[in-house]
């Protein structure tokens, strides 16, 4: 059986790294309570922190991290049948961000789709490039994620007086793209991606993470615009993880010893560290971003990915594993090395 093969990776963070000592003294918080309770060091933001300019937009990250992953890959615009963009903060309702991407390509007369979630987005991405490719004349493909969510950070507020849920996005957070080629074919050196899980597991639960839009009408000051129920992700998230698990496992027939690599959900460095422990996978090597560049939401899976490339060699195999808490959703893929 012929799986589709991702070719090759690019990804693009804005501006340089804000680590924990400038982040905790631009925003007045707590270093200790930053370096305990998420675990991540750095992050990178599309805005200028200091004088709150925003130098970089979604088109331009994902633009670069696109035109990365097809120059490794080799193809030109003409080769791409076909761009699918995963997101959660586009730069405008309309137009799409992915078309102004796909301009920026020099891509024509092709399909666009945009996908508006979380940190699953990006799976689901990936699960609709896959169905994309069985279609006759679609052979080669662009799947990007990437968020911005600097937009939603306001630097005049008095941090000392927010409440945790809405103090925990400011440096949980950062900004980032990624992309991949996907190919219809298998290819020497790429990565075969053997199934796609995108499932939704919220039916009867409270949204644990909630990002608002306005529009002139409906904007008003008492509500915020990013809150999170960092408790209950706590809670849910390494249980869902481990039933991820399980279920890519249950889906190919391999079983924990076939596995070379895990791509444990990136919340943060903290999180990240203890679903892996909750996963009880020894022997296998976590693959890992999250702590150096901040939580990018449908990003994430293209760092993991990026690092994983150099790393997975032919007949090895890898999981994924990515869990949105906006309204529960189970995401994954399982890899093997070509």
């Amino acid at each position: 059986m012929t799986h589709p093969c991702i070719t090759a990776v690019g990804t693009a963070l804005p501006g340089p790294a804000v680590d924990n000592d400038e982040l905790t003294r631009i925003l007045g918080v707590n270093r200790e309570w930053v370096d305990a309770f998420i675990g991540t060091r750095t992050r990178h933001f599309a805005v200028d922190l200091a004088t709150g300019e925003r130098h970089t937009t979604l088109t331009d990250l994902a633009e670069q991290a696109a035109a990365i992953a097809m120059q490794r890959a080799g193809v030109t615009p003409q080769d791409i049948d076909f761009v699918v963009l995963a997101t959660a903060s586009p730069d405008e309702l309309m137009p799409a961000t992915v078309n102004k991407v796909a301009d920026r390509l020099g891509l024509d007369q092709i399909p666009t789709y945009q996908l508006q979630s979380g940190c699953a987005g990006a799976i689901q991405a990936l699960d609709l490039g896959c169905l994309l490719l069985q279609r006759p004349g679609h052979d080669t493909g662009l799947v990007i994620g990437g968020d911005v969510c600097a937009k939603h950070l306001q630097l005049d507020r008095d941090f000392s007086r927010l409440p945790s849920h809405e103090l925990v996005n400011y440096v949980l957070f950062g900004d980032g793209a990624g992309a991949v080629v996907l190919d219809g074919r298998e290819t020497a050196g790429g990565m075969a991606v053997h199934t796609v899980l995108n499932q939704f597991t919220g039916r009867g639960q409270p949204a644990g993470q909630v990002i608002r839009w306005f529009g002139a009408a409906d904007r008003t000051d008492d509500v915020t615009a990013a809150e999170e129920d960092y408790k209950a992700i706590e809670r849910r998230v390494p249980n869902l993880a481990d039933e991820i698990l399980w279920q890519l496992l249950d889906t190919t027939g391999w079983t924990p010893e076939d596995l070379a690599y895990i791509l444990p959900p990136q919340l943060s460095g903290r999180m990240t560290a203890k679903i892996t422990k909750h996963l009880q996978l020894p022997g296998v090597q976590e693959i890992s971003c999250v702590a150096d560049t901040g939580n990018n939401g449908n990003a994430l899976p293209f760092f993991q990915l990026d690092r994983l490339a150099g790393q997975l060699r032919p007949g090895e195999r890898a999981l994924a594993v990515s869990v949105e808490s906006s309204k529960w959703l189970k995401g994954g893929f399982a890899l093997e090395g070509r």
